[in-house]
């Protein structure tokens, strides 16, 4: 979904590999960018952030079952390309479930139904991973409250210095191009070092 002004406002995206969820699942929390901003025309210093959340994609094995009564669907129409056929169908789907107040969306498709199937997978995975934290939380005695917009857990500063700071490993990297161009394997791998000790 595009941001109001600029940008990107929401994605969804679907990584595959071997443990892609296992490694990519140390990126959940909040990202804060601090930069001087392209948007501003005095060239001052804004902070950003961006909260991640990652999923498992919930295969055929597991077998959550959501009933109709407990989710709400909204349709509306697809923003982004698709020629007229965006502005004349409400192909999008919204689903909130109810209990959990989780919202996913997909517009991926020309198709309704096929939107519906994605949102539902989506839907699937995000009450998994949360059945999961929840298991984890009481293992761990976490409550969710303490994890909120405070508590990010990576830093990216790129002005006055340039640095990439990790708040679980405490490790700061000045590979910061590379970093933001996808090198992500040393990070990872110190944050799930620090997170096993």
């Amino acid at each position: 979904q595009n941001g109001d002004e600029a940008g990107i406002k929401d994605v969804s995206i679907i990584i595959s590999g071997i443990n892609a969820y296992g490694y990519l699942k140390t990126e959940n929390g909040i990202h804060r960018l601090v930069r001087i901003s392209p948007f501003d025309s005095n060239a001052k210093r804004h902070t950003s952030f961006a909260s991640v959340m990652v999923s498992p994609e919930v295969d055929d094995d597991i077998d959550i079952v959501i009933e109709d009564k407990d989710i709400r669907v909204d349709t509306y129409r697809a923003s982004g390309a698709g020629g007229q056929h965006v502005n004349k169908t409400e192909s999008a789907i919204r689903l909130t479930h109810i209990e959990t107040n989780v919202v996913v969306q997909c517009q991926n498709d020309r198709s309704q139904h096929k939107n519906k199937a994605s949102a539902m997978k989506m839907l699937k995975s995000r009450l998994y991973e949360l059945e999961l934290e929840k298991q984890l939380a009481e293992k761990d005695g976490i409550s969710k409250s303490e994890i909120g917009w405070g508590h990010q857990i990576r830093s990216y500063v790129m002005q006055p210095y340039q640095q990439i700071k990790d708040t679980r490993s405490n490790i700061g990297y000045s590979n910061v191009d590379g970093i933001l161009d996808g090198d992500l394997d040393k990070m990872i791998e110190d944050v799930l070092i620090a997170q096993s000790k």
